[in-house]
């Protein structure tokens, strides 16, 4: 007979000893950074997600809700929290909260037809649609819930070719419309009859010249921040004067926008760098501050040259030096670090020049985080740690105050005794470490 009274012990996918997690805290380190069926460096996208399921009964249902409402309202993540309802609907003790979480966390209409489109796919993925099951009851109270949130341009905007469509939720939930407006909207919608919305993605795809489109959105504001940088190469392709594209980064709204998109714009329109560095360093002010010393330590091994999806052609490091970026300004004090194979120090440079000194530091070789730690870390000093936390080492205790941020949905971490643990990486993790450290003054 096997041996069943043995210690089980865990290691990263590099071999140190790893810590083993509640499920709870294995769930949300899980989901935080959960790309839903990406594949990342070290773990396929459809084993992520078949974690995800096999953990959601594991935990209790109200923080199980609690942390697919973290995911999207916070983490801005929006098909891995639909998983985790899909699966709670599975399991008795979780369905009673079901209605109440999707309701919650569907934000956009095309999500309503996501939700569907996972709930016939099961943890398997897009590629492996079984048979369509019935919807359950929680389901679909949720998704009449959520519905009557949308106006006809988010309905008109959001309304697209796929195996579900947004008729189709309508026709399978029964909701009532608010009002006789609304019931209005969904007839036209039903029968194909929206008036198609003035989106940028709309205009841009009407054949017209993409120049005067371009200088048009710009001057009637309809470019928000993140539809701006991710045009930057295709307006300057265009030939949208300089100066007009100057003058829509310089006027543009930055809340909700993450250094790291900055950097990712600056890495395909260079030429634009000055501009995107003053709004991005504009963002950061009025940020809580973290008083005292700091030191961050960033990982910079080959593993996190990995993108966050396949469709992005951002990494993780870039990521990381996202948030690198906004702790250098929002520090009293600070020395910066990286670590693969060496520990490194890097100067505090501000914006892109930090960025540009963290990856030019060293080669992106090995994890080896232990060893960094050990060498940094000081017990009178803050340590701030970005990384995958997939380390070839043992990651002793912090001396003093320890955070390690986590970028990755990797099974297994590192790092044992008081680590503070954040994962995903959100311009919120630093003002949660400023604002959990205020109370416990």
């Amino acid at each position: 007979m096997a041996k069943l009274n043995k210690i089980l012990r865990v290691f990263t996918h590099e071999g140190a000893k790893a810590k083993r997690f509640t499920p709870e805290l294995e769930l949300k380190r899980t989901l935080m950074n959960c790309l839903l069926w990406e594949d990342q460096f070290y773990e396929d996208g459809v084993s992520i997600a078949e974690r995800i399921a096999k953990l959601v009964p594991q935990v209790d249902p109200a923080r199980t809700a609690a942390l697919a409402i973290e995911a999207r309202e916070l983490m801005n993540l929006r098909h891995a929290p639909l998983l985790v309802v899909r699966e709670m609907a599975r399991h008795e003790k979780h369905r009673v909260l079901v209605a109440d979480t999707l309701a919650r966390i569907i934000q956009r209409p095309d999500e309503m037809t996501e939700l569907l489109a996972i709930y016939w796919a099961g943890a398997l993925g897009p590629m492996q649609q079984r048979k369509r099951q019935p919807v359950s009851a929680q389901i679909k109270k949720g998704l009449a819930r959520a519905v009557t949130k949308f106006d006809a341009y988010q309905l008109a905007k959001y309304d697209r070719d796929g195996a579900v469509r947004i008729r189709d939720v309508l026709f399978l939930v029964h909701a009532k419309p608010k009002d006789a407006e609304q019931e209005k909207v969904w007839k036209q919608l039903v029968d194909g009859t929206l008036i198609s919305p003035d989106t940028w993605e709309v205009s841009l795809s009407g054949g017209k010249n993409k120049r005067e489109t371009f200088e048009r959105l710009i001057a009637e504001k309809k470019l928000g921040g993140l539809a701006l940088l991710r045009n930057l190469r295709l307006m300057q392709k265009a030939e949208v004067p300089r100066a007009t594209i100057a003058k829509a980064i310089e006027d543009m709204r930055t809340d909700r926008i993450l250094p790291y998109r900055f950097i990712a714009a600056a890495r395909y329109a260079p030429d634009f760098e000055p501009e995107l560095e003053s709004v991005m360093l504009k963002s950061i002010k009025g940020h809580a501050r973290l008083k005292g010393r700091s030191r961050l330590l960033i990982d910079v091994s080959g593993s996190m040259g990995g993108a966050l999806s396949a469709q992005s052609e951002m990494t993780r490091l870039e990521a990381a030096c996202g948030l690198a970026v906004l702790a250098r300004e929002i520090c009293d004090e600070v020395e910066i670090f990286t670590f693969s194979n060496e520990v490194v120090k890097v100067p505090p440079r501000r914006g892109f020049a930090l960025r540009d000194a963290i990856v030019t530091s060293q080669l992106h070789a090995n994890t080896y985080l232990g060893k960094a730690v050990t060498e940094i870390d000081r017990k009178d000093t803050r340590l701030i740690v970005f990384t995958d936390e997939q380390s070839h080492d043992a990651v002793p205790a912090p001396k003093g105050a320890g955070t390690m941020i986590n970028v990755a949905s990797s099974q297994h971490g590192v790092g044992h005794g008081p680590w503070t643990r954040v994962d995903g990486f959100s311009e919120r993790v630093i003002a949660w470490i400023a604002a959990s450290e205020e109370t416990m003054q």
